[in-house]
């Protein structure tokens, strides 16, 4: 079972690198995303591997007008993790933890060029551990990191150049649900229940990252923000991070936003300000069709074009959302910054404190 990854010293086990333990939903991804500087374009991508499933898919996908118009493409691992192409999406790793670069050979009218290049060092978000009785459904360690890219892409013979935007690409790898859906669940059954909020947000001189998990009486379970000065490349982790986060009537999606924690001078303050909304699902992430590690024969490419800005915010396939945010940071001397970013949202199931008792019951 060797492969060209076992010629690098990175083995952690006692076995070829085509093995990643035993759990078949093990997967590693790269995710970017990148928006224009007045938010009226947006991109984001995403590669996963999945070693014991011995596929690996991709996806990127262009926002513009409230239309996404995704690239899907899959196709058969053989095993070889280091091959990062899937037929016409490909990643290059030009130096580790600093520059990544992106890029979609010419399909259905999109095509695109992105060098990511890290604005600080990576943080290690707390690694995510989630269990139901005694079967773990979450074991993942992820790294995030702000950018600045530069390239281009062509969308039906139109280049735009990207060079200026901003946005965030991260790394995870563990345990998560992929591929088909597990025929037999915990016992005795649970009620579907998943919360989550992540806010990674660019300023000229700063980096802010907020996330939380909360179970079903709004308990985090993992919580976390960070502040990166940029001029030092300092890391302040912010203590008892809180977020406050009304929703929009009829719906589960926020109106607005406001996220705190506490430095050693005083209160750290993001306000942020939702406009546009990129569905996870142009990337795979919860797609009926194109989701993540689903067997799709040796390569399979195809197109999809998506209403985003005509979609039903009460459909459960609409679920899960980045919307693109304005953001304001107001530190403890007083100073105030403006910036931007997205406020990922994914909210299942029972929440207390934000008032959802059922399934998809909405504000």
């Amino acid at each position: 079972m060797l492969t060209k990854a076992d010629d690098y010293p990175v083995h952690q086990r006692p076995e070829p690198i085509a093995c990643a333990g035993t759990d078949r939903n093990f997967y590693d991804r790269y995710f970017f995303n990148a928006q224009a500087p007045d938010g009226s374009r947006f991109v984001a991508a995403a590669l996963g591997v999945y070693p014991h499933l011995n596929v690996m898919d991709a996806a990127v996908c262009w926002m513009e007008g409230g239309r996404q118009r995704s690239i899907f493409a899959s196709r058969l691992l053989g095993m070889e993790r280091m091959d990062t192409q899937v037929g016409p999406v490909s990643v290059e790793v030009v130096e580790p933890l600093k520059r990544l670069r992106l890029r979609l050979q010419e399909t259905e009218g999109l095509c695109a060029d992105l060098l990511f290049e890290g604005r600080h060092a990576p943080i290690e978000e707390p690694r995510f551990t989630y269990r139901q009785g005694p079967r773990t459904i979450m074991d993942v360690t992820r790294l995030t990191q702000n950018v600045a890219v530069s390239g281009s892409v062509t969308v039906d013979g139109q280049r735009i150049g990207v060079d200026g935007w901003r946005g965030t690409r991260d790394r995870s790898w563990g345990v998560r649900p992929i591929g088909a859906a597990d025929p037999q669940g915990v016992a005795p059954p649970v009620p579907p229940q998943f919360y989550w909020i992540w806010a990674p947000i660019n300023f000229d001189g700063h980096a802010l990252f907020f996330h939380t998990n909360d179970d079903g009486d709004g308990v985090a379970w993992n919580r976390s923000a960070v502040l990166v000065d940029l001029a030092s490349g300092a890391e302040t982790k912010l203590a008892a991070p809180a977020y406050a986060m009304p929703y929009r009537p009829g719906t589960r999606r926020a109106a607005t936003a406001t996220l705190t924690g506490q430095m050693a001078g005083g209160e750290v303050t993001v306000r942020l300000t939702p406009e546009a909304e990129f569905h996870m699902h142009g990337i795979g992430y919860g797609h009926p069709k194109f989701g993540h590690g689903g067997w799709r024969g040796e390569l399979d490419v195809q197109a999809e074009h998506f209403d985003a800005a005509g979609a039903d915010a009460a459909s459960p396939l609409n679920a899960h959302l980045q919307a693109l945010v304005k953001a304001e940071l107001k530190l403890p001397d007083g100073a105030t910054h403006q910036g931007r970013g997205v406020l990922e949202q994914l909210f299942i199931g029972r929440h207390a404190p934000s008032g959802f008792r059922e399934l998809f019951d909405l504000a």
